[in-house]
């Protein structure tokens, strides 16, 4: 068994699944291009799971929703077009199920060892976190392994009604992700630091407000240092900026002050007059942002001292970009600071996870997504746990 905070959660090991036929959830949302699969990092993160249950002698059935049908057959919602890529994968044949409960369901179930079922979310009953519907699900299976972290935030019938139908536990990607942000979060190698960024701060509120309880240093990057800067007298120009937010931003930098967590906000910026590729640029300090700037990123002096809090810590947690990213020449800071990141954690002196929203496209722009101890493809659930919230599809599985 592993420990997620102070509470235990049953994992593969705490499941004899020789002979028996083992529901997955896995979380095949993945992206699509022109009727194909245009990432498969989802499939591939729960191929371990799928082969350790194989090896052990058992069966598995793949469940998993795609997209927002709200309990409407919709065509450009099935996940047939998923079943290949995860054949291809696993390195062995999946049949894939037309429905996921029913006589369909348990006739391709029966007849095969690897199965793919249609999508959870064709009926409403997955998304009301239905008793019936969680259990047509568990008259497929023997036995239910949640390897889908990312979903794991809704107590949906496939995460957590179906959990007091069947012996369940955590898959390995599951676990993986859990005790990640345990030694992150809950009971990290101190000084540990957590780098912040996004475009708005009202999204990041109870993240804030959770990381300075915990943080040795808060690093505030993005639009959403705008903000902070505001809040402490600085003009920010026509830059992305949530002036009501200002009390707020001054909240949490004063609790910050009686927990010692030392916030750290840009001391210079690049800015340019529209944010596109190749406009002309100017690098300031914070304080000579003019009128018709807005500060995309930020600047070479933030970077170096940024720089050293990292060589200076154990820990980091990492989410959301510092800069505008998405457009060549806003990437400076977040690829400087995620190679920083990289370098000291191939070299052992740094633990480094990181997740949500657009981090995993940040750091696979800047080429170092290998060279994390971790990287969590969760959104909403990773944002969820740094918030100190109880997840119900972790809830299900702890004893």
């Amino acid at each position: 068994m592993a420990d997620s905070g102070l509470k235990r959660f049953k994992t593969l090991d705490d499941l004899d699944v020789a002979g028996k036929t083992v529901l997955v959830r896995a979380d095949l949302n993945v992206p699509m291009r022109d009727g194909e699969v245009g990432d498969d990092t989802r499939i591939r993160s729960v191929v371990p799971t799928l082969k350790a249950i194989l090896a052990r002698g058992g069966k598995v059935v793949v469940l998993s929703h795609f997209g927002r049908p709200k309990g409407k057959r919709l065509p450009e919602a099935s996940l047939r077009p998923v079943a290949e890529p995860l054949s291809r994968a696993l390195g062995r044949p999946v049949a894939f199920a037309e429905d996921c409960i029913g006589p369909e369901a348990k006739k391709v179930v029966k007849g095969h060892d690897v199965v793919l079922l249609e999508n959870l979310r064709y009926h409403a009953g997955e998304e009301a976190n239905g008793e019936a519907f969680a259990s047509k699900l568990a008259e497929l299976g023997d036995a239910y392994v949640n390897d889908g972290f990312s979903v794991s935030h809704r107590a949906h019938a496939s995460v957590d009604a179906i959990t007091r139908l069947l012996p369940s536990a955590a898959g390995l990607s599951m676990q993986a992700e859990l005790e990640a942000l345990e030694k992150a979060l809950h009971n990290p190698d101190r000084p540990v630091a957590a780098i912040v960024g996004g475009s708005k701060v009202s999204s990041k509120l109870e993240v804030l407000g959770a990381l300075v309880n915990t943080m040795d240093y808060l690093i505030i990057g993005g639009g959403m240092a705008n903000t902070f800067l505001y809040a402490k007298g600085v003009d920010v120009g026509a830059s992305l900026c949530e002036k009501d937010l200002k009390e707020r931003a001054l909240e949490i930098l004063a609790r910050a002050r009686t927990t010692a967590c030392k916030i750290l906000l840009p001391i210079d910026a690049v800015v340019a007059q529209e944010l596109a590729a190749n406009v002309p640029v100017r690098e300031v300090p914070v304080r000579e942002v003019e009128s018709d700037d807005m500060i995309l990123d930020v600047g070479s002096d933030t970077i170096e001292e940024l720089k050293h809090v990292l060589r200076r810590c154990k820990t980091l947690l990492w989410n959301g970009p510092l800069g505008a990213f998405e457009v060549r020449g806003f990437d400076v800071g977040t690829v400087a600071l995620a190679r920083e990141a990289a370098r000291l954690t191939r070299e052992g002196n740094l633990l480094s996870v990181a997740g949500g929203g657009d981090t995993v496209s940040a750091l696979n722009n800047a080429g170092v997504s290998h060279d994390f101890s971790y990287i969590s493809t969760a959104g909403g659930a990773f944002l969820e746990w740094v918030e100190g919230k109880e997840l119900p599809g972790v809830k299900a599985l702890q004893v």
